[in-house]
């Protein structure tokens, strides 16, 4: 009882933000205004529009922690509202997008160093360097919850004051001519709308982070709703403002072939130190998105274990608490992925490059479950009857916000997402199985 009120007090309100916003602010992020650098103003407008939408999402992950805060986040509160079989499929998704997006991390905390230091660019220094930032998270994370806590609050709050600055001061240095065009991609608004959808999509993902470690969180009933809408707030203003200084300084045909497009605009404003203090930003910055992913990695097949619905390994708990099992196994498979990618395989590459780009789809579906799901979770821990919650305006857009976003990664996405899901159909029949047998006996 000692050790699991210990744990119950690891994650105070500034651990989680920072876990929040670590997990959003990330290299998706970064690398954005080259993506949407071809639809102008649009762009623009698209990140307020998501915003709101991920702001909706945020306070119905906050209603929902209100009600019941549950270790898992979105794929407990799907169990709890639909069964478990539709939240065994939520949990084997965001498993897959978790660590299917560590090795893209990591690959940009390399490509930042390499680009910082030239010596280092090369086929095997960028392979060492990758495996070594994903094992070297895991040894963070294997630590306890509190340690992996303590590490977000430090690295985000570390990479925020140079994009800060960009955000807030680059809007003197806006050139109004670079922001004269609304749409020049050519594109009906509807599809161009429906394009920028996912790529700024990608960047609000994590919202739910400080959902998902619920049983760690310190007066979780308060802490997690605060720290979500905080984390939110904070990510949506520097996205909008973060990009409207990098389009307006940066022109459009020199930003859509950046690989660096906040280093370039800070080197346009105030020189190579800033450009190099951007680049240092990049590099803690992704660091501590794959320490907090890397801490929900561990987390929800955790919940999903101890529900009985994914193998028994994930759900062991070390000496210091954490599922140890289950974070070596999916770091392994990000390993995997790392290997096929550096073998050069065509075929290997293009299933490694689909699984990333599956990514904000994978994520995404647990958000359609979740958004009218509170008044089911409200019945299932029986509040009932006046008091019991419904579902109102913020769910519903927070629902349709998560339709128009699958919608935007397109059917060819869609399509081998729910073939990536299905394949959890044997684990899912095996563990029922098992769980009869153990019934029976």
């Amino acid at each position: 009882m000692a050790a699991t009120a210990e744990r119950a007090k690891s994650l105070g309100l500034a651990a989680c933000v920072a876990v929040v916003v670590g997990n959003m602010v990330g290299s998706g992020f970064y690398l954005s205004p080259a993506a949407v650098a071809p639809y102008g103003m649009l762009a623009v407008v698209m990140w307020i529009v998501m915003g709101i939408g991920a702001i909706c999402l945020g306070l119905t992950f906050a209603r929902l922690a209100a009600v019941v805060p549950a270790t898992g986040g979105p794929y407990a509160y799907t169990r709890m509202a639909y069964g478990d079989f539709a939240g065994f499929l939520i949990a084997w998704g965001y498993w897959i997008s978790v660590w299917a997006s560590l090795p893209a991390i990591a690959f940009a905390f390399a490509g930042a160093l390499m680009n910082l230091l030239p010596a280092l660019n090369n086929k095997p220094m960028a392979l060492t360097l990758t495996l070594g930032a994903i094992w070297a998270v895991v040894g963070i994370n294997l630590r306890g919850v509190k340690a992996a806590g303590l590490f977000a609050e430090v690295t985000t709050y570390a990479k925020l004051v140079p994009f800060v600055g960009i955000a807030l001061v680059g809007l003197f240095y806006v050139q109004r001519e670079n922001l004269s065009q609304f749409n020049p991609s050519g594109e009906p608004l509807l599809s161009a709308a429906a394009a920028l959808a996912p790529l700024t999509m990608f960047a609000y993902l994590g919202l739910e982070s400080a959902t998902v470690p619920a049983g760690d969180v310190r007066d979780a009933a308060r802490t997690i709703p605060r720290s979500t809408i905080i984390g939110v707030a904070i990510a949506a203003a520097l996205y909008v403002l973060g990009t409207v200084v990098v389009l307006g300084v940066v022109p459009r045909e020199q930003l859509m072939s950046s690989v660096s497009p906040f280093a370039d605009a800070a080197r346009m404003m105030w020189g190579e130190g800033a450009a190099l203090a951007v680049a240092l930003a990049v590099i803690v910055s992704s660091i501590g998105a794959l320490n907090g992913w890397t801490l929900l990695m561990g987390q929800v097949p955790m919940a999903a274990a101890h529900d009985g619905l994914f193998p028994g390994v994930f759900g062991r708990l070390s000496a210091r608490g954490v599922p140890a099992l289950g974070i070596a196994i999916s770091a392994t498979l990000a390993t995997l992925l790392v290997a096929f990618q550096a073998s050069g395989s065509p075929g290997v590459r293009a299933f490694y490059n689909l699984l990333v780009s599956l990514s904000t789809m994978t994520a995404v579906v647990p958000y359609a479950f979740c958004a009218l799901a509170v008044p089911l979770v409200a019945a299932w821990t029986g509040t009932r009857g006046d008091h019991a919650p419904r579902v109102g305006a913020v769910e519903l857009i927070a629902f349709v916000f998560s339709l128009f976003t699958i919608y935007g990664c397109g059917p060819q996405a869609v399509l081998y997402g729910l073939t990536l899901l299905l394949l959890g159909l044997p684990v899912y029949v095996w563990q029922r199985r098992r769980a009869r047998k153990e019934e029976s006996c």
